[in-house]
């Protein structure tokens, strides 16, 4: 028997250990989880003071809290994902959200010789008939997929090209099967909530995430939607080489830029001061064109990029943005849509009633705990959905013992919308990463007052009037 037939071996049997690996990893974690909890509730039922209590159990969540974390972090790939749903409002205890919602997308490359056996298989030819060049070193790699770069034979065209690590669509089914008995099991015994659907509709999304074609159209579409709206668009987003897309394989042109991150450090390099006025017209030129594209995509078209965390936007040359990886996008029901546009109008006006209208018409379920609840109402709104931070902060505490969620129970939350809260929240950390404050419902005022009005919504005269309270309350602000 030849090396190469053992070591071939080797890695099958190794790949079929995977799944059972990770599940024991998974148990063993979540019934620590899960135990601690019980123990804690036995522990907690024999103190009478109701203050008292709640402190116990921010304490337990936050200990929990650093479990899962780890737990995710730790194991990667489905569980990153599964982070990033659970760090919502109306689904985990605030001291969990606080902290998952710090997770990152990223996992360890795979060699390069398994990748290659990928993509040949995928594109039914050698790399070397295909590229006149190909990196082996990745540029990245994330828990679904890792890129590199390459040239094209024949066009000389620089492209990125995208492949799905071997074996992990299988390894995070796993995950999911896991969950999902785990979350049957919660539901059955302690939680009078539906988690098992929630979990099927984690199956589905991440499902979208394994077929690189569903990407590949989806980024055409925002590429159109972006292109033919705008005489510029906004942002830059990669063409896909149609010939070369498969399931597992997306070859797309290769677009040079620095991480948005990575912004200071540049200025820094070529002699600009990073606080100087030039960095700061610079950066907001940056967030100006990042928010646009978002404001037209939510607003207008209602299909949008759902990721827009700093790993995926590049900053090319004359100030230009890039956004990347199209593998989480979104679809906003029109009712979500134009009910959406509303509150943004109502946050950038300050009008409480408005804001509990829209809430109430988006399907956003909340229950007040507090005396002037309007006004807490319109303070949510702006902590869920709006970039601009309070005079004087530079964090924003949402889970703070004055802070609206405290105060307004938030129960119901349409999954759609979570989506845009969670692009609000990026693109906020972002400002913050940046130093710039800024409102991107001030912003997108205009776009939310079109797309009421496309949709008949709002008639042109009640805008006229609408445009003059505006400048009216602007010229009054200013003197």
């Amino acid at each position: 028997m030849h090396g190469f037939d053992f070591k071939e071996i080797q890695e099958k049997i190794s790949e079929s250990f995977r799944p059972w690996q990770r599940s024991f990893q998974f148990w063993v974690r979540a019934t620590n989880i899960y135990t601690g909890y019980k123990v804690f509730q036995l522990r907690v039922s024999l103190v009478k003071d109701a203050k008292k209590q709640e402190e116990m159990w921010e304490r337990q969540h936050e200990l929990a809290a650093d479990k899962i974390y780890f737990m995710c972090s730790d194991l990667g790939g489905f569980f990153l994902k599964i982070a990033q749903l659970l760090a919502k409002p109306d689904m985990a205890p605030a001291a969990w959200v606080k902290k998952l919602v710090t997770l990152c997308d990223q996992a360890p490359a795979t060699p390069f010789d398994a990748i290659q056996l990928v993509l040949e298989k995928e594109l039914g030819k050698s790399i070397g008939e295909i590229f006149e060049t190909f990196d082996e070193k990745p540029l990245g790699s994330a828990s679904i997929a890792q890129v590199h770069r390459a040239r094209v034979k024949g066009n000389k065209m620089n492209v990125v090209v995208k492949v799905q690590h071997p074996g992990i669509e299988r390894l995070m089914m796993t995950d999911i099967r896991n969950l999902q008995l785990f979350a049957l099991y919660m539901q059955k015994t302690d939680i009078k909530f539906d988690l098992h659907s929630i979990t099927k509709e984690m199956e589905k999304q991440i499902g979208y995430e394994f077929d690189f074609k569903r990407e590949a159209n989806a980024m055409e579409r925002i590429r159109c939607f972006l292109y033919e709206n705008n005489k510029k668009s906004p942002v830059l987003v990669p063409r896909v080489l149609r010939d070369m897309v498969t399931k597992r394989v997306l070859v797309m042109e290769y677009i040079n830029g620095i991480p948005i991150l990575s912004i200071g450090d540049e200025m820094a390099k070529r002699g600009i001061n990073p606080h100087g006025k030039i960095a700061e017209a610079a950066k907001h030129n940056i967030l100006n064109s990042l928010s646009r594209a978002y404001g037209q995509m939510i607003l207008k078209s209602g299909f949008f990029h759902a990721d827009p965390h700093p790993g995926n936007i590049l900053i090319c040359k004359g100030q230009e943005v890039a956004l990347l990886d199209y593998g989480q996008v979104k679809e906003l029901p029109d009712n979500l849509r134009l009910g959406y546009a509303n509150l943004v109008i109502a946050m950038a006006d300050n009008n409480p009633k408005r804001v509990s209208q829209s809430f109430w018409e988006m399907g956003l379920h909340t229950v007040a705990k507090c005396e002037n609840e309007q006004q807490e109402l319109l303070r949510l709104a702006q902590t869920l959905f709006d970039t601009k931070m309070p005079a004087g902060q530079t964090v924003l505490q949402p889970f703070a013992d004055d802070s609206s969620i405290k105060k307004i129970a938030v129960e119901a939350f349409p999954e759609e919308l979570f989506s845009v809260l969670r692009t609000v929240v990026l693109l906020r950390g972002l400002s913050v990463g940046m130093g710039v404050n800024y409102s991107c419902a001030q912003l997108w005022r205009s776009m939310a007052e079109e797309a009421l009005l496309a949709s008949g919504r709002v008639t042109r005269d009640v805008k006229e009037r609408s445009r003059r309270r505006t400048s009216l309350r602007r010229l009054r602000a200013g003197s």
